[in-house]
């Protein structure tokens, strides 16, 4: 998925400077953002005073919506570098289509991972024959530098591994939880999971005390470690901690979402990760040049999206927080 914004901020990320040492409790609202012609999106990274939980740099939560009487996610071909994006649904298909070839329709709890690396294309889709309702996640996930030039590709995984204990259902999207592996491609120590919850369930889930954690409350409401989160919203639960409590009166679904630390410093500008204001600029000058890095996305119809003006002030790579 893209950011569409035509003014886009520059974010500069990474680094170690931020990170706290221990375990905090951040609540991160979440800001509505125009997706197109038709799709809001809460965004929850980067915001106010985050940026990075891990190498997950982009969080997008959306719905559920009823589109019935609309076409949908409609996103036309847009360029990424540097990055992967975790495409997350609950409810509703999308359909993939990428400059390597890649042609997928995929639903609930199948995993869509698109790897940019050296520079894709893609386009994202409601089917013209939809379910009723869109919801779900879209996540990226920035390379580091040993693996930012990798050969960009496509993987859609239909059935994912997991477990389920004491009221809570766990899907692994990335990395592993407990003896559960993700069969996606990770590139840094990082998980992804889907948790959901049963009324009145009440929890403890293992976690890596050496990673950093949010939770998104994707579908419903929940309290994580005694702090209420609302449906839509995400909250930061920094590091050091070997387990989160998780208890629910009603069902939900949350996200984790964690890993080590990102040390590298980088640029976020649009719909790509660089390391500098140069690449940035490069990136964009390329794409609107219909340049072949990107490739061609085939069998969409209707005109790609172009990159839009450059800030003026000179993009820097920076830490992790504001």
């Amino acid at each position: 998925m893209s950011n569409l914004d035509r003014r886009p901020a520059a974010r500069e990320m990474g680094g170690l400077e931020a990170t706290p040492a221990g375990p905090v409790l951040d609540l991160l609202p979440g800001k509505e953002v125009l997706l197109g012609e038709s799709t809001r999106v809460r965004r929850l990274l980067p915001t106010l005073g985050r940026r990075m939980v891990g190498a997950w740099a982009f969080v997008d939560h959306y719905g559920p919506d009823d589109v019935t009487s609309s076409p949908g996610m409609q996103v036309a071909p847009h360029p990424h570098t540097g990055l992967q994006t975790v495409s997350w649904l609950l409810q509703g298909e999308v359909h993939h289509r990428d400059s390597v070839g890649s042609d997928v329709v995929f639903g609930p709890g199948q995993l869509a991972l698109m790897t940019a690396g050296h520079g894709i294309a893609h386009a994202e889709q409601s089917p013209a024959v939809h379910p009723r309702y869109l919801h779900g996640a879209q996540l990226w996930v920035a390379l580091p530098d040993a693996h930012r030039e990798v050969a960009p590709h496509f993987e859609h995984h239909a059935t994912l591994p997991g477990f389920t204990s004491d009221g809570l259902t766990t899907t692994v999207l990335m990395g592993s939880v407990g003896d559960a592996t993700s069969p996606g491609t990770a590139y840094s120590p990082l998980v992804g999971a889907d948790l959901t919850l049963t009324a009145g369930a009440d929890v403890e889930l293992p976690l890596e005390p050496d990673f950093e954690y949010a939770v998104l409350a994707a579908g419903g409401s929940a309290t994580v470690e005694g702090a209420p989160v609302a449906h839509g919203s995400m909250l930061y639960l920094g590091t050091g901690r070997r387990t989160v409590r998780l208890r629910a009166e009603e069902a939900a679904s949350l996200l984790l979402l964690g890993g080590e630390p990102f040390e590298e410093q980088l640029v976020m500008w649009w719909n790509f990760v660089g390391r500098s204001g140069e690449e940035i600029v490069e990136y964009a000058d390329l794409w609107n040049a219909e340049d072949e890095r990107f490739g061609v996305v085939e069998g969409f119809d209707g005109d790609r999206l172009s990159a839009p003006s450059l800030p003026a002030l000179p993009l820097k790579a920076r830490g992790r927080v504001r």
